[in-house]
């Protein structure tokens, strides 16, 4: 999987550019990653690839994937959190059927009703398992939606994933917390629109993705007096624990960039100061979030701007690099 993002990420498209100049191996590489799913606790797939496409990216005891770029005494830190919020199996039925939990997060009731009658992929212990969420009677259920009783929930999801027994969703490799999310399938649309669930996180960390590698890339070539710590960090829907761990351990830092999605116009960058961020770990030095701007947000319908992103993959570089 690790070498089939990295030749995914660095082969130029065959698609005509769009009028937009975006390059090739962004948009790709923004595609790419929002077509994989990162539940919460089960981002490792999406870090594999991330290891294999940052020059020196190790994962620490947490399962981030990190990179020290320059060794100096000062340190700067860029992250960009890859989880998001899911689903896990509550109960394999003895009819083959699976019932349905939150993962940590905050899933947005919009997208728990979303979920109802789509497709969804189960990443079960021998490889993701494709299914799909049960449809409720319409006519038992008529004019219940009016009074709001009966509004599906993710407490009132069937999932039939083609198995007729427990024995056979077992032999799927499907047991009780595996993880479950609606199938990704990314839309590119108009001259440079993204649409997919957390569009704006995937193309924020693709762009920090061409940034690292770039300043990788350069080192030895340009003198610099600091070291800035690149992470891609797991668990941001869980306390955070992933940011934690490398501010404990790789800190204490004298300012650190975290990248998010924020609601407002696509292709439109956000700079601003997290003093709360700041104040929960002190080793983070000043902290400041760049948030992409995105419409839909936190919907399966999440859409950014690529060029957006690449605007921002020269900004990280640049801060990166040492500019201001």
């Amino acid at each position: 999987m690790a070498a089939l993002a990295l030749s995914f990420a660095l082969t130029v498209s065959a698609r005509p550019a769009p009028a937009q100049s975006v390059g090739p191996v962004l948009s790709d590489l923004a595609v790419r990653l929002a077509s994989m799913t990162a539940i919460t606790g089960y981002e490792q797939a999406m870090i594999d690839s991330i290891v294999a496409i940052v020059p020196g990216a190790k994962r620490d005891r947490a399962g981030n994937a990190v990179v020290v770029l320059g060794d100096g005494a000062r340190r700067r830190l860029v992250a960009c959190p890859v989880s998001e919020p899911g689903f896990v199996v509550g109960q394999v039925r003895g009819d083959g059927w699976l019932t349905l939990r939150r993962a940590p997060g905050r899933v947005s009731p919009l997208v728990e009703r979303e979920l109802e009658g789509q497709r969804v992929t189960v990443f079960g212990r021998r490889g993701p398992v494709p299914g799909v969420v049960g449809v409720r009677s319409v006519h038992l259920t008529r004019g219940r939606g009016i009074t709001g009783e009966g509004t599906f929930t993710v407490d009132s999801a069937y999932v039939d994933i083609g198995a007729a027994s427990m024995a056979e969703a077992t032999a799927a490799g499907v047991a009780v917390l595996s993880p479950l999310a609606a199938t990704k399938r990314p839309q590119r649309y108009g001259h440079d629109r993204l649409a997919a669930p957390v569009a704006g996180r995937r193309s924020a960390c693709a762009a920090l993705v061409l940034a690292a590698r770039a300043a990788a890339a350069a080192q030895g070539m340009v003198p610099r007096s600091d070291a800035v710590v690149v992470a891609f960090v797991v668990e941001q829907e869980l306390l955070g624990r992933g940011l934690a761990t490398v501010a404990n351990t790789r800190g204490p830092f004298t300012e650190s960039i975290v990248l998010d999605v924020k609601a407002g116009a696509m292709g439109a960058i956000a700079q601003e100061a997290d003093t709360a961020l700041a104040h929960r770990w002190p080793a983070l030095g000043s902290v400041a979030r760049w948030s992409v701007g995105a419409r839909y947000v936190g919907s399966t319908v999440e859409s950014t701007s690529l060029a957006g992103a690449d605007s921002l993959r020269a900004a990280l570089t640049r801060w990166i690099g040492g500019a201001k």
